[in-house]
């Protein structure tokens, strides 16, 4: 992991859906989150370790969702690269301010 010059967001090695291919855990105060973007496409796909069709290293992204997975007990909230339903619960930003 690298980290920034305060540790409020560090790189999480995700590789498998691509060769270097990089999540973020911030830290904010109501816990910390990671953007797992294309490392985790769909909750289902942590729930399961049900890899997509096309990645670069299966056995590399298997490796990367079960890093994800044992992020969650110690209360971070993962960020789905390409969930609808997961994005339905995050507030969004008003049409007017895009």
């Amino acid at each position: 992991m690298t980290c920034s010059a305060t540790g409020t967001v560090v790189t999480v090695p995700t590789f498998g859906h691509t060769p270097g291919h990089q999540s973020l855990k911030v830290k904010l105060a109501s816990g910390d989150i990671i953007l797992a973007a294309d490392a985790c496409y769909f909750r289902k796909t942590l729930e399961d370790l049900h890899l997509p069709n096309i990645v670069f290293d299966k056995a590399q992204m298997l490796d990367s969702l079960k890093i994800l997975r044992r992020l969650q007990p110690a209360g971070a909230r993962i960020f789905y690269g390409h969930d609808p339903e997961f994005w339905q619960q995050v507030p969004q930003a008003p049409l007017e301010l895009i």
